[in-house]
């Protein structure tokens, strides 16, 4: 039987980070280059949504681009978070 690893960080804890500040989520997963790219996305789109909009569209519309990628790192960071966790306890409660 062996000793299982040390257990990653809660899903939630991950979801709550992802929320504060975008990429921390991936970093925390261990995955800070995917965190600097989904950065670099949010950054990118939503400056060229913010130069690209109408001078009639509101904040929202202008950074549409940013906050979609915001959305899909948080989702990420999550659903990366929930797998690490559960892939863990399988295997800490099956001893494999």
């Amino acid at each position: 039987m062996t000793i299982p690893a040390k257990a990653p960080p809660q899903p939630l804890m991950i979801l709550g980070l992802a929320i504060v500040l975008p990429g921390s989520g991936q970093v925390f997963n261990r995955e800070p280059v995917r965190g600097l790219i989904f950065v670099f996305f949010i950054l990118l789109l939503g400056g060229f949504t913010l130069l690209t909009a109408k001078p009639e569209v509101s904040i929202i519309g202008k950074l549409a681009g940013g906050i979609f990628v915001y959305a899909i790192s948080i989702y990420d960071a999550y659903k990366r978070a929930r797998i690490r966790y559960e892939t863990w306890r399988y295997s800490a409660e099956h001893g494999t």
